[in-house]
Order: structure tokens, then sequence, then C-alpha cells
């Protein structure tokens, strides 16, 4: 197969997925319209942004599988890829523990001004983990498909220790 019909391939499974992911948004804010959506903008446009995001990366799974499976051969991709993985992994380790950290302290402090940002840097772990995961089920050597599966372990571990604490705080 020609380079430019792998590129048109999953070109046209990324567009298929934004256009799946807006289309179940648009469903999504009919059916919640009323009042409340009226009065707290801001949190509705935050949820369905995240609602977005979300329905957009799994519905872009098989336009990355197919990305993947193309870039199979490319040993330095791999390579590259599954350091970035463990060095990404490394950021929901470091966010995980300023944010914990910083929960029972206050204060002003710079730590407390990067602490903030720590719940965005989060909730990217399950989509990121996901990522990991399908890279690690296409990765042509052993090595990288450990790295990139520890990756996807550490980032679940670290969403989960943070959700963890979001969901006993709200019993």
């Amino acid at each position: 197969m020609r380079p430019a019909a792998k590129v048109g391939i999953v070109v046209v499974g990324y567009v298929a997925a934004v256009a799946v992911a807006a289309v179940v948004v648009r469903v999504y804010i009919a059916a919640t319209s009323g009042p409340d959506r009226q009065t707290y903008g801001g949190m509705y446009a935050f949820g369905d942004s995240l609602l977005f995001l979300g329905v957009a990366g799994v519905a872009a799974i098989p336009a990355t599988g197919a990305a993947l499976f193309f870039l199979r051969p490319h040993r330095g991709f791999w390579k590259i890829l599954s350091i970035g993985g463990l060095a990404t992994a490394a950021t929901a380790i470091l966010a995980s523990i300023l944010f914990l950290a910083m929960r029972s302290t206050t204060g002003h402090g710079v730590l407390q001004s990067w602490a903030m940002v720590t719940p965005l840097r989060i909730l990217a772990a399950p989509m990121l983990a996901l990522f990991f995961l399908l890279c690690g089920l296409f990765a042509p050597t052993r090595s990288t498909r450990i790295c990139l599966a520890s990756a996807a372990a550490i980032e679940v571990v670290a969403f989960m220790s943070v959700a963890g604490t979001w969901w006993a705080a709200g019993r």
C-alpha cells in the first residue's frame, strides 16, 4: 500500500472520530437542555468538553491502531514512543504525589500553584493509559511492550489514587 493511502486511512479515521464525538455531544446537550444548563453554563461546558474528548478518544482507537500498524516496521519510532511513554507516566506519578501532598497543607507557594493544575493531568490519565495499552499491543519488540504496558499501569495507578480521594471526599 502506498504511503499516501496509509495516511489517508488514518486521517479519515480521525475525522470520523471527531464527527462521532461532535454528534454525541450535540445529542447530550439537547437531552440536558434546561435551566441548570443556563445557570451553570461553565460547568456544563467543562463536562461537555470532557465528554467530547472521551468519545473522540475511544472512537479514534481504530485510526490509531491503523497508524500504529503502519508504523510497526520503524524500530526507532517504537523506541522513542516507549521512552516517551515512561516519561509521560512519570508526570502522572508526580502529579498524583503533588495533589495528595498538597491536600493536607495550606499555603500559597510555588508547589501549591502547581498542585492546582494537577487535576487536569490526572483527568488525562485514563486516555493516556488506553493509548499506551493500544501501543503496547502493536509494539514489535518485547522491551517496548513492557515499557508501554508499564506506562499504562502507572497511569491507571496514578488516576485511581487521586480518584479514590475524590470519591472518599464526596461521601
